[in-house]
Parts: C-alpha cells; structure tokens; sequence
C-alpha cells in the first residue's frame, strides 16, 4: 500500500464493518473499492495512515458530509475518529 505514496497511505474505512481499502493517490479509489464491497457510503470515513509514526489522521474530501454533521475534511465527531482509528490500528498497525 505503500507504493504510491511512500510515507502514507490513503484509506477509505468502514467502521461498521469493521474494514478498509488502502494504497493508491485517491481516497475515492478506496472508497470506491469499499462500496464495490457492499459497503454504505454514510459508513465510510477517510483518513490516512504514516507507518513509521504509527499514526492516523482523519482528513480527506470523503469526510466532507453537511448531512452527517460534518462540514469538514477532517473527522470531527470523536466517536468516529474512534471507530476508525480502532480499525486501522487492527488491521495496520
């Protein structure tokens, strides 16, 4: 996942599934790979993963969503930055 962008990684998490996709330039490519998947798109969060400082952060394009009360790129309700640090922690870190 790695080999796009060297220091990071792009992802598209599902926190109800409790899934992810990750590599490439976009996180609508891994977005996309999820709802190919049967994922929900009102379930799917963005963010990113820097393996060398074992980190997530919750900004992307994907999260911007008026109608789930987020008007933002980054993930502002905490619960859901929870979810998803909990699946990416599970499954990369």
């Amino acid at each position: 996942m790695l080999s796009a962008l060297c220091t990071y990684i792009k992802l598209a998490v599902d926190i109800e599934r409790g899934v992810l996709a990750g590599g490439g330039t976009l996180h609508a490519d891994c977005e996309a790979a999820l709802l190919e998947d049967g994922s929900r798109q009102a379930d799917v969060w963005g963010a990113d993963w820097i393996p060398s400082l074992q980190e997530v952060t919750y900004e992307s394009l994907l999260n911007i969503r008026p109608r789930q009360n987020n008007p933002s790129l980054e993930i502002l309700d905490h619960s859901i930055r929870e979810k998803v640090s909990q699946v990416v922690r599970r499954v990369l870190g």
